[in-house]
Parts: C-alpha cells; structure tokens; sequence
C-alpha cells in the first residue's frame, strides 16, 4: 500500500492499494530445496520447513536438508544437515543473518538466501559476515517462477553441537514425523 498524504493542512491521508505483488518467503521454499539437492548438490534430500512449527523462531529454517551416504556409496560417511533462512525483503539481512548463525548450533552447514534487489552496500557487508562466520550467502531473482539462486558464499562445514541436533531432531520429529524419516532415516 501507498499512503498519499496530501498537504500540510489539508484532507485526510489516502490509502492507495500497491499493484505489485507481495511475495511470501514461503512462495520460495520448494524451489530452494530442491536447487539445494539438484543445483548445489549439498543435499540427498531437502524439505520446506519455515514458520514457526517447531515452536521457536530461531530454532526453525526454512529449508532444512540432510547429506546422507547412499546405498550404493562404498564409503560411508556421517548424516548432515543443511539449514537455510530465506527472506525475501532485502531490509531484513540483518535479522535474516542472526537466524542463520543461530542454526549453526544444530547444522553443518548454513545458508542465508536473500533477493538480489537488496542494497550493494548491504550485500557486501552479508558477504563480508557471511565469510567471517561460515555461512553461506545465496541470492535470488524475486521471481517466483524463475528464482535464478546464485552463489556468493559457499557455506563452510563445522561440527554442530549434538544437544543441540538432539533437540531439533526431536522438535522435528514431535511435529512432522515422516519429514523426520524422510531426512533422518
């Protein structure tokens, strides 16, 4: 919405209704899971998670993927999880940046997925974060049908804390048990 707020003195401020669509982050989530899995190549498999259905703002990414061996690797390896913030209001970095860290806590590896409409100055400060505490910076077209997700930073691998993987783990399978055993199975 535009507010036109008239002269000094004069009628009542005007609501006049935006014509431009207002996109949700949710309106992105499928898509940047499976770019994670197909594009990137970070994830075996990787699921829409977002609001807060794990009952805690910080505690609950949007996408959320695990890299797991498959049966036909000859070496096997440790389940890890991959977490992603997306947001797509190019003025929220900053918060968008504090949730990403905070999934460090129970994730191997972190993404934080902004518009590529944000400001230069604030996509420079995100990749100088970014590279500084190993998150990952992924940036996106606002466009729901054709997103483009491009690497800025390629998120560093770091050993979560295990209480912490725990407790998401048991979150996740309290709320949704078979995206539990999609992932973790």
């Amino acid at each position: 919405f535009t507010v036109n707020a008239g002269a000094a003195g004069g009628p009542a401020p005007t609501v006049i209704p935006s014509t431009t669509p207002t996109l949700r982050e949710s309106d992105f989530y499928d898509s940047f899971a499976e770019w994670l899995k197909s594009d990137l190549d970070e994830a075996t498999d990787a699921i829409a998670l977002g609001g807060s259905g794990l009952r805690s703002k910080w505690g609950t990414p949007d996408v959320v993927g695990t890299f797991k061996p498959l049966p036909s690797n000859r070496v096997k390896f440790d389940l890890e999880i991959i977490s992603a913030e997306i947001k797509t209001n190019p003025s929220e970095s900053i918060t968008a940046f504090g949730q990403a860290t905070a999934y460090r806590l129970f994730s191997h590896k972190v993404y934080l997925v902004m518009p590529s409409d944000m400001p230069e100055e604030d996509q420079s400060r995100i990749e100088a974060l970014s590279l500084l505490f190993g998150v990952g910076f992924i940036q996106f077209d606002p466009d729901t049908a054709n997103p483009r997700y491009r690497v800025r930073v390629r998120a560093q691998r770091f050993a979560p804390d295990m209480f912490y993987v725990n407790e998401f783990a048991e979150r996740l399978h309290d709320h949704n048990k078979s995206a539990f055993n999609r992932l973790f199975q």
